[in-house]
């Protein structure tokens, strides 16, 4: 089945109807098309491969094979079970084998999963296994600390809380010494 964009503008406008509040007045009469183009845009990662932006690489390295990081790369998602928004930050690093990818790239891959409704542990392994599919190194590291606004302002309502999720293979699973640099290099 396939919604247009007439049909989720009619969502939207129901939903302020169900709130309680008419669509019409002056204030909402926008509301339904502003709301739709928010969507496409918050949700973009489903019009896109993001593993695509991984297809460029470069072997041109002088055979480094030492940790490459990017750390602290900010995201916003959307958590599946409420459409609430929950944001932080992602930190990469990968050991090459024989390429390596340019670090724009690395942010555009955490985009293009993050513009998902997501759950934070399937966006830290989806990220994890687009490294390795696509670069094949010899590790790869990911950690994701997220503020979720479905626990700030619903539900049991306490703000502060982050969550942590990790995903480790190779030789960053294999020796605790590069786990530990790479978590605390990500969490300073």
């Amino acid at each position: 089945m396939t919604v247009s964009e007439d049909d989720a503008r009619r969502a939207i406008r129901t939903l302020v109807e169900f709130l309680g509040d008419d669509p019409d007045r002056e204030g909402l009469a926008e509301t339904p098309a502003r709301v739709v183009r928010a969507l496409r845009e918050h949700y973009k990662g489903y019009r896109e491969d993001p593993a695509s932006h991984l297809k460029t690489v470069f072997s041109e390295t002088d055979s480094y094979q030492d940790i490459i990081s990017l750390e602290r790369i900010p995201f916003l998602s959307h958590c599946e079970h409420h459409m609430a928004p929950f944001e932080g930050f992602v930190s990469i690093a990968y050991i090459p084998t024989d390429k390596v990818v340019g670090l724009s790239k690395l942010a555009r891959l955490v985009d293009g999963y993050a513009k998902r409704l997501q759950i934070q542990e399937r966006l830290t392994m989806q990220i994890g296994h687009a490294l390795e599919n696509s670069l094949a190194p010899q590790g790869v590291a990911v950690y994701i600390q997220a503020k979720h606004s479905c626990m700030q302002h619903r539900g049991i309502k306490k703000a502060g809380g982050w969550l942590g999720t990790r995903y480790f293979s190779g030789d960053f699973k294999a020796d605790p010494n590069l786990r530990r640099e790479f978590i605390h290099s990500a969490t300073q």
